[in-house]
């Protein structure tokens, strides 16, 4: 296993990795719409969360030599299912064909006060 870090994403908050390269595979732990430079969590609505969220998604996949479009895999977890278009607005935006596999799960709570969190699975066999 080999830690991926990069400071153009924010840090973890817990005792886990940004990311971790195992093989031909990024596991990118779950990123909300924290600010990288201040650590805050971003103003806005669900739909600049999630821009922020995936931006901070995609620079750590950027500090592993990958990119969104290397993702085979994410699990969405947002507060309100009711935001979900929302989200997935967004996400198309981010992600093109062949599209990751991908979860959706509506939650209660998460370590910080956000609306969306992304985790990734990324391929590194295209580097």
């Amino acid at each position: 296993m080999r830690e991926r870090h990069t400071e153009d994403a924010p840090q973890s908050i817990g005792p886990f990795s940004q990311a971790i390269e195992d093989g031909n595979r990024i596991y990118v732990s779950g990123q909300g719409p924290i600010d990288p430079a201040s650590g805050e969590r971003i103003e806005g609505d669900v739909a600049a969360q999630t821009a922020r969220t995936l931006a901070n998604v995609d620079a750590i996949l950027q500090a592993a030599g990958c990119s969104l479009d290397d993702v085979v895999k994410t699990t969405v977890f947002v507060r309100d299912m009711d935001d979900y278009d929302a989200v997935n607005e967004l996400y198309g935006e981010y992600f093109s064909e062949p599209y990751p596999a991908r979860s959706a799960v509506e939650i209660v709570r998460l370590p910080v006060d956000i609306d969306v969190e992304v985790e990734a699975i990324a391929t590194a066999a295209n580097r």
